[in-house]
């Protein structure tokens, strides 16, 4: 396994139900873990995430910025996945709603735009996860 340049960890309030939204729900597989230490190195095509249980591994707390839910304010995590059909499916079946709805979005890059077909989810702890296909490059309008 080739580690990417930037791999995002999460602190999470609790390691076994993160694990679970992760590979049951969204497709992620574990690359490896430490469940003594609560945690898991997690990959999805290309994709890798880390989630680290607070209070059992190193937790990186600030004084002034307690951790408290949701965690991760201010941010969204944007993945790419094979298919957002098969996740919306399993989320449905499990209850888990939606932030945003399925959408398809154009974003201009340069001279033409790219699509995305997504929608965003909170996972158990509130961080926010865009999930996207790469509907590919258009002409501008």
């Amino acid at each position: 396994m080739r580690v990417n340049g930037l791999v995002a960890e999460l602190a999470v309030g609790d390691w076994r139900a993160s694990r679970e939204f992760y590979c049951d729900l969204i497709g992620f597989e574990v690359a490896y873990e430490r469940p003594e230490e609560g945690f898991s190195y997690l990959t999805l095509g290309e994709a890798q995430l880390m989630i680290d249980q607070i209070g059992i591994g190193r937790t990186f707390e600030i004084d002034e910025a307690p951790l408290e839910r949701p965690f991760g304010r201010g941010l969204n995590l944007q993945i790419l996945v094979p298919s957002v059909n098969d996740i919306l499916t399993r989320l449905a079946a499990a209850g888990v709603p939606l932030y945003l709805p399925l959408e398809e979005k154009w974003y201009r890059r340069d001279d033409h735009e790219v699509g995305n077909r997504q929608f965003v989810v909170a996972d158990p702890d509130g961080y926010l996860l865009r999930l996207f296909e790469d509907m590919g490059p258009r002409a501008l309008p």
